[in-house]
């Protein structure tokens, strides 16, 4: 980072927990905090379940389903990056080493979880469990990027996060200039949706489900924007494959919050608004 305009230390990245801090064990940094994001996804879905008075056995095989569809699709989501297909790995080492993608992961969690509640048989929507457990998982799956992956492109002025010659050659970047800290544009981006769902949308007259839906419109819209200064690689007309995938979702999820405005699904019955309140005396 810089102070009053001058950059600190060049920045090693820091591949190992070891290399955050020496009493750490030498563990992958990036594999720790997705481990830690599903940890703490599993506990506000817990709660957020239990606040709802729901205690239904088969959410827990719902939830099953969401963590195993977003694993698959995380990774299957970057598999056929190229025209010529023997430059692609083949198709399980594409699942064990391959590269992953929070887009395709997000709708691999939603595929997941609408599977499960085929298999078995469950009729209401959960999108309003798994919305500020998704997002409270994104703000730690965010740093784990954030010490581990390349920041962003130059900022074009004095401030930036500045990588040392071994870092930047690790993560095919540039050493000696500011660039942006893209990810922690996202972890603040995802720390206030949390902040927002978690203490004030959850008790606006909103109908079963939508939560989530305006989590991921946000998230999509916000995601375009901050492509241009993550560095990823250009695909197409000057966007990255995550802005060209946006290109065809954000209409979509911002045509069904339009449709659900005008025909009046929008908002909650009284029934729906009365279940998002807390017990008597709980404090969360």
């Amino acid at each position: 980072m810089v102070h009053d305009g001058v950059p600190d230390a060049e920045l090693a990245m820091f591949p190992t927990l070891h290399d955050v801090a020496a009493w750490l064990p030498p563990i992958d940094t990036h594999s720790a905090m997705v481990a830690v994001a599903f940890m703490a996804a599993g506990i506000v879905f817990l709660v957020e379940r239990r606040r709802r008075r729901i205690n239904d056995i088969r959410l827990i095989p719902i939830a099953g389903g969401a963590i195993l569809g977003a694993a698959i699709l995380a990774r299957l989501g970057t598999w056929l990056q190229h025209l010529d297909f023997s430059r692609n790995l083949g198709f399980f080492d594409q699942l064990a080493y391959g590269n992953a993608s929070i887009l395709s992961g997000l709708v691999g969690a939603w595929l997941g979880a609408h599977v499960a509640k085929r298999l078995v048989r469950y009729p209401d929507r959960t999108g309003d469990l798994f919305a500020p457990a998704v997002a409270l998982a994104m703000v730690f799956g965010r740093v784990g990027c954030f010490l581990t992956e390349r920041p962003g492109t130059p900022t074009g002025g004095e401030w930036g996060i500045v990588l040392d010659q071994a870092a930047a050659d690790r993560m095919h970047s540039m050493a000696g200039v500011p660039l942006h800290p893209s990810f922690i544009y996202e972890i603040i981006f995802h720390a206030a949706a949390f902040a927002v769902l978690w203490w004030w949308l959850r008790f606006r007259p909103i109908a079963a489900g939508e939560t989530l839906t305006i989590y991921i419109a946000a998230y999509a819209i916000f995601r375009f924007f901050v492509e241009f200064v993550r560095g990823n690689d250009i695909a197409w007309l000057g966007l990255t494959r995550p802005q060209i995938f946006l290109l065809i979702t954000i209409p979509l999820l911002v045509a069904r919050l339009i449709w659900m405005l005008r025909t009046g699904k929008f908002r909650a019955t009284p029934s729906n608004v009365a279940e998002r309140m807390p017990l008597h005396g709980q404090h969360i």
